[in-house]
């Protein structure tokens, strides 16, 4: 296993491959992230790299955080992360990580939050089917039966039925990295990905 960054939605746009056709892409804007903590089998009992991202000021960060970031550096950063790797002593407290550790043709996991859609019913949310519109049926949109009566005489636990839609943490998983703008840190990555702009990504190279 391999690190990765953590990076922001920046939009999407389409390119067009050597053939001609119209390929849909995503632009993300990587962050800066700096390693902040190494840890072993050792220490941790695993290995992975923990990494910190999201520049700020050094006044708006509580006690304990500053406490753990000065062992890596002078800088503050908001958030943090880890990726965990096979080899973590190749990395040093400090160091900065930037897209020069993603390849073109990288394949690539991203996690994020997705768009959240409030309350829906079983149609928009589980795709079910609805009842018929005509010869006086009452039942268009409603969830129908949703079990037994007096056995078991309870829903079972996971019945799909209306309730909230998105807003939750999703992998989109093999995405392909097609371009890489190491001056402006931006990569570019083929289909769509969770969330809208400005959205808070994971992306974690595929071994």
């Amino acid at each position: 296993m391999s690190i990765g960054l953590f990076g922001r939605k920046i939009g999407m746009t389409q390119i067009f491959a050597d053939d001609g056709t119209a390929v849909s892409v995503t632009l993300v804007q990587a962050e800066t992230c700096q390693v902040s903590q190494i840890k072993t089998v050792d220490t941790d009992s695993y290995n992975a790299i923990q990494v910190s991202f999201a520049e700020q000021s050094l006044s708006k960060i509580t006690k304990p955080q500053l406490g753990h970031l000065k062992k890596s550096g002078t800088k503050g950063f908001k958030y943090s992360g880890e990726f965990q790797i096979d080899d973590p002593n190749s990395y040093k407290l400090g160091q900065m990580l930037d897209v020069n550790v993603f390849s073109t043709g990288q394949k690539v996991d991203i996690t994020g939050k997705s768009i959240g859609k409030g309350f829906a019913g079983n149609q928009k949310r589980h795709n079910f089917s609805r009842g018929p519109m005509t010869h006086g049926s009452k039942n268009h949109r409603l969830p129908g039966s949703i079990g037994a009566g007096s056995t078991p005489g309870r829903v079972y636990p996971g019945k799909k039925m209306a309730g909230q839609l998105g807003n939750k943490m999703i992998t989109i998983k093999n995405s392909e990295i097609l371009f890489i703008s190491a001056p402006e840190n931006i990569l570019v990555l083929k289909g769509s990905l969770p969330g809208k702009k400005d959205n808070l990504l994971r992306i974690a190279p595929v071994d």
